[in-house]
């Protein structure tokens, strides 16, 4: 399988703030929220496949009640598909998240997904009260309910960290037959193995390197998923990475490039990273580096290679926020995306399929 005939694409948002500044004011936020509902109806307008919302709990970003905003995008929306990007499942109740969406999936009819995970940030453990002895645990254990409920409409379960449940019902039941539910993932070999072994589809997030050296991890996520006796077509690929479309390569790296810097050094602080070079961003949105920035035909065909590199790939989705980027930026990305990116990947998927 080179890549995919129905590969869908489509952009993560981390509801970041649209005042990088971050003053305080109410109305920035309330402006912030109604910009991005505006730009996930261009999605859906624009002809792209998925748009995911993240959850965290930090000042600079506005999504740490994903499913609120996603309901909202539901009501706006007609056929793009909404989704987690990701839940910090460790952090929550597994019979309240399976609510939420199956509610989101009713108020959708049947466009509504998740991405569960541990989270790239930390901050929702303390929050909750949790403690991070048990981060492993934690998402083992309540993947597992999760998945109970997603599968029974009675659940009978025990484990550690909540109270046991015996042949309880859990509703509302979603409109789809089985709500779809991915598994986020960044480097770890033993969540490749634990998502195949499961079954379920797997987003790996690539923020740095080169994507092709990831195949090892996911040869493992097939392996395991083989091994476990699921079949292929269950085992499905996506790729989040940091992406961002514009008319040409120049345009699209002089946009994002100084927020890039900002925010990554930001963070980087936090964590005692180095701030981010030029040339480290450069080799990045070169042929062989992980982020999907430049013109779209330039991005279509990285992804194309990336798929071919990754033994197959059934969803792309372009982390946008990281470059402090005007809502104008954005819109015409999406419009970009849609219009442009999206044709060739699809033309290149039909050929290669017809060469089968």
């Amino acid at each position: 399988m080179a890549h995919e005939l129905t590969m869908e694409i489509g952009i993560d948002s981390f509801a970041a703030s649209m005042s990088q500044k971050d003053s305080g004011n109410a109305k920035d936020r309330t402006e912030s929220i109604a910009l991005l509902l505006e730009r996930i109806q261009h999605a859906d307008e624009s002809g792209l496949d998925v748009f995911g919302i993240g959850e965290h709990h930090r000042k600079e970003f506005l999504d740490s009640a994903p499913v609120v905003i996603l309901a909202a995008a539901a009501a706006r929306t007609k056929r793009i598909r909404l989704t987690s990007a990701v839940t910090v499942l460790s952090a929550a109740d597994p019979v309240r998240v399976f609510q939420n969406y199956a509610t989101l999936d009713l108020i959708s009819q049947g466009r509504a997904e998740m991405v569960v995970g541990r989270g790239s940030f930390i901050e929702a453990y303390p929050l909750f009260g949790l403690n991070l002895d048990d981060y492993d645990e934690l998402f083992i254990e309540k993947l597992n309910l999760l998945l109970r409920i997603r599968d029974n409409e009675f659940v009978n379960w025990s484990g550690r960290f909540r109270p046991a449940m015996i042949n309880q019902p859990v509703y509302p039941r979603p409109f789809q037959e089985k709500l779809p539910i991915w598994q986020g993932v960044g480097g770890t070999p033993q969540s490749f193995v634990n998502a195949g072994t499961l079954g379920l589809p797997l987003m790996v997030a690539i923020i740095g390197g080169e994507t092709h050296r990831f195949r090892p991890l996911i040869d493992l996520y097939r392996s395991a998923g083989k091994k476990a006796g699921h079949a292929p077509e269950k085992l499905k690929v996506g790729l989040h990475s940091f992406g961002y479309v514009a008319s040409t390569n120049e345009e699209a790296v002089e946009d994002f490039f100084p927020g890039y810097v900002e925010s990554i050094t930001r963070i980087g602080k936090e964590r005692g990273w180095s701030p981010p070079t030029r040339a480290q961003f450069d080799a990045q949105t070169a042929p062989r580096g992980a982020y999907l920035i430049g013109s779209p035909e330039e991005v279509a065909q990285k992804i194309i290679r990336h798929s071919e590199a990754l033994g197959g790939i059934s969803r792309v989705t372009f982390q946008m926020d990281g470059a402090a980027l005007s809502h104008e930026k954005l819109m015409q990305s999406i419009g970009l995306i849609g219009s442009k990116l999206i044709p060739i990947i699809r033309e290149s998927n039909a050929i290669a399929q017809s060469d089968l």
